[in-house]
């Protein structure tokens, strides 16, 4: 962590209020600590925007797995990018839907491609995809 640096900020006392109360829900101990998490927040979308620089994410999924040749067809999504892939977690929720969670490295734009070809898969119920810097910001 570098030299802490103080500034101030000029802003609406209505804004302020809202920014306040939202402090609280999240449980910050103070504005600072709260300013800190949006500044890396916004340098880490950059980042995704970029492109370029290599970031994490987890696509989660939730399918039917009796829907025919569904489970093949996503682990060979897998192995096809098994250089991206770096873990996965594979839950059964009854007895006919099951959780996926995979760990992806690599550009922001590979993970985005892997992930959307992944929940587009026909049988794919729901899923998301979350994605965060590799090299995250000092604190």
């Amino acid at each position: 962590m570098g030299d802490i640096t103080r500034f101030g900020i000029s802003i609406d006392s209505d804004l302020l209020d809202s920014f306040d109360r939202l402090i609280a829900q999240k449980g910050y101990q103070n504005r600072s600590e709260a300013i800190r998490d949006l500044i890396r927040a916004t340098i880490v979308e950059e980042k995704m925007d970029a492109g370029h620089e290599e970031m994490v994410g987890t696509v989660t999924m939730v399918y039917n797995h009796h829907v025919r040749d569904l489970a093949d067809k996503l682990t060979e999504h897998q192995h096809q990018h098994h250089h991206q892939v770096i873990s996965a977690l594979h839950v059964h929720l009854d007895a006919h839907n099951c959780l996926e969670v995979l760990v992806l490295r690599g550009s922001s734009t590979d993970i985005k491609q892997i992930a959307d070809e992944l929940l587009g898969v026909k049988g794919v119920k729901h899923g998301k995809l979350f994605l965060t810097s590799a090299t995250p910001e000092h604190h």
